[in-house]
């Protein structure tokens, strides 16, 4: 039980720390970052850059994202948010505006972040100079739900384990269909 006491005040220690980053750089690139993020924006438009000027490649690793990210997300805001119900860090905790910007739902675990991971991921074993490219973003977003107020570090972790998670799933599904058609 003290463990999950000192895990919980290292939680919120460190919300409240990232929250209270204050630097131009992340003032600059965060709230772009955030807004690119919204509704998946940033990794659908990844996904045709690729699926545009990379080839066979670039397709692959484009469907493989975008499905990826589908399932991090299923998992995440149809699974996992309904399982947890957890509030958002509290807005005292938060000293800049974009504590007003914070979903309703449950933080607990971070669907942004999970599609993040997902795409970057799911990117990287297909096209790895890609993924290395998006892992960039990927990083950033998980950072920014947390300087936001939108989540805790542990919602952004969660979130991440979701999205590697359903890479492996989606790497797996073709073997595991196979193996239930053949019985």
């Amino acid at each position: 039980m003290e463990l999950l006491t000192r895990l919980r005040a290292a939680d919120h220690g460190l919300t409240r720390h990232m929250a209270a980053w204050d630097s131009p750089w992340v003032r600059e690139i965060l709230p772009p970052v955030e807004e690119a993020a919204e509704r998946t924006k940033l990794w659908w438009a990844a996904a045709v850059l690729m699926a545009a000027g990379g080839g066979r490649r670039g397709r692959r690793a484009a469907a493989v994202g975008v499905t990826c990210m589908a399932v991090a997300e299923l998992l995440s805001n149809g699974v996992g948010k309904q399982l947890v119900e957890r509030r958002r860090p509290p807005e005292e905790w938060i000293p800049h505006d974009d504590v007003e910007d914070r979903p309703d739902s449950s933080s607990f675990p971070s669907g942004h972040t999970a599609a993040a991971v997902a795409f970057a991921g799911s990117v990287t074993l297909s096209w790895p100079a890609a993924g290395a490219v998006c892992a960039v973003p990927a990083a950033l977003v998980a950072v920014e739900r947390v300087h936001s107020g939108a989540h805790y570090p542990s919602d952004v972790v969660a979130g991440a384990a979701i999205g590697l998670a359903a890479v492996a799933l989606v790497r797996k599904a073709p073997r595991l269909l196979v193996r239930a058609v053949a019985g």
